[in-house]
């Protein structure tokens, strides 16, 4: 059983940082490529970030692209999303993601992950 809890989430003005982190269960998070998405009120959930399982490559929306990183350690077996310059529209729940699968083409959908945590809220005020 993989178990996925993300933090660091809360309500930041436009223009400020905020470092989501996702902290993963089982003895195996070196062998998954790991995802960040989000979901705002009354939208689908939407691919953020992705990287690799061991660190060296990394995807990013066109929208989070220049403004947010990706990275992970995988002897603390942790995945971190850094948010800069966030801007309003940024506001959701953000959930990380684990997937066995390797790095697939379809990692910026969903349904490609097998494991999500339970999502934290990111509020940007303008």
């Amino acid at each position: 059983q993989v178990q996925l809890v993300e933090s660091g989430g809360g309500l930041v003005q436009a223009g400020n940082s905020l470092r989501l982190s996702c902290a993963a269960s089982g003895r195996t998070f070196s062998s998954w490529s790991m995802g960040w998405f989000r979901q705002a009120p009354g939208k689908e959930r939407e691919f953020v970030a992705a990287i690799t399982r061991s660190g060296g490559s990394t995807d990013y929306a066109d929208s989070v692209k220049g403004r947010f990183t990706i990275s992970r350690d995988n002897a603390k077996n942790t995945v971190y999303l850094q948010m800069n310059s966030l801007k309003p529209q940024d506001t959701a729940v953000y959930y990380c993601a684990a997937d066995r699968g390797g790095w697939r083409d379809t990692r910026v959908q969903p349904t490609a992950y097998e494991y999500w945590g339970q999502g934290t809220q990111v509020t940007v005020s303008s």
